[in-house]
């Protein structure tokens, strides 16, 4: 069965109240206050940016660059973003030959590496990419602490609802869990003017601690810091760059 089209991708968080713009002017907050003399960044690579709601925030102030593995998504971003330059690569070998101010990865997407070694590389590689003086942040997704037994053993289902006077849109998430990885089973019922649609995706991520992270991002040579409070629950890891 089909994934489910990047345009639907928005519809589910904007019904949860996710507030790009605000996380967006945090994160440049936090940004700026690690950076020599509080200095604003000037240019920002945001690495599996999907469908650039981050992107078109950053935008507003800083130079962009986004890049994400998924086509469809970069297709929706780049209508979003049309002075961003987007670029389609894997976080897992990513190797841009420039530097950024600010590099940022969101939303738990760097769990999308699974394992403890992948963390470190792709921690490594982001921080490649961060100029002297500037600013890695990580969002991490959830550690193992939180992902429960309970979950292991039986999964947990989540709904989403979307209802819309033109489209009527519902997801399920099945979350379980196989050692320290997460998997997370959607199912996506979709009507609108063109019919009814139903897509499905597993995605598997890995269940990382905070102190795991720290210790990658200390592995680059980056001064670090942790942001408990983060942009959605899940706290922020900061790399200053030598």
């Amino acid at each position: 069965m089909a994934p489910c089209p990047a345009e639907l991708y928005d519809a589910f968080y904007d019904a949860l109240g996710k507030d790009y713009e605000a996380e967006a002017r945090t994160v440049l907050r936090l940004v700026r206050s690690r950076r020599p003399g509080r200095r604003p960044p000037a240019s920002l690579l945001d690495v599996a940016c999907g469908t650039g709601r981050h992107l078109a925030a950053f935008g507003a102030t800083v130079r962009v660059t986004g890049v994400d593995l998924d086509a469809d998504m970069l297709r929706v971003a780049a209508g979003r973003c049309p002075k961003a330059s987007l670029i389609r690569a894997d976080l897992r070998t990513l190797d841009l030959g420039t530097r950024f101010d600010a590099v940022t990865c969101l939303f738990g997407s760097v769990a999308y590496v699974r394992t403890l070694s992948g963390l470190r590389q792709a921690v490594a590689l982001l921080a490649r990419h961060v100029s002297p003086g500037g600013v890695l942040v990580v969002e991490p997704w959830y550690p193992p602490d939180t992902w429960d037994e309970e979950c292991a053993r039986h999964g947990v289902l989540d709904l989403i609802v979307v209802d819309e006077p033109a489209r009527k849109i519902v997801r399920t998430c099945r979350s379980s869990r196989r050692g320290q990885v997460g998997v997370l089973d959607l199912d996506v019922l979709a009507a609108d003017a063109d019919g009814t649609r139903h897509f499905r995706e597993r995605h598997r991520l890995g269940l990382f601690t905070i102190d795991q992270y720290v210790a990658a991002f200390e592995a680059a040579g980056l001064d670090t810091t942790v942001d408990e409070h983060g942009l959605w629950g899940y706290g922020l890891v900061l790399g200053l760059a030598p």
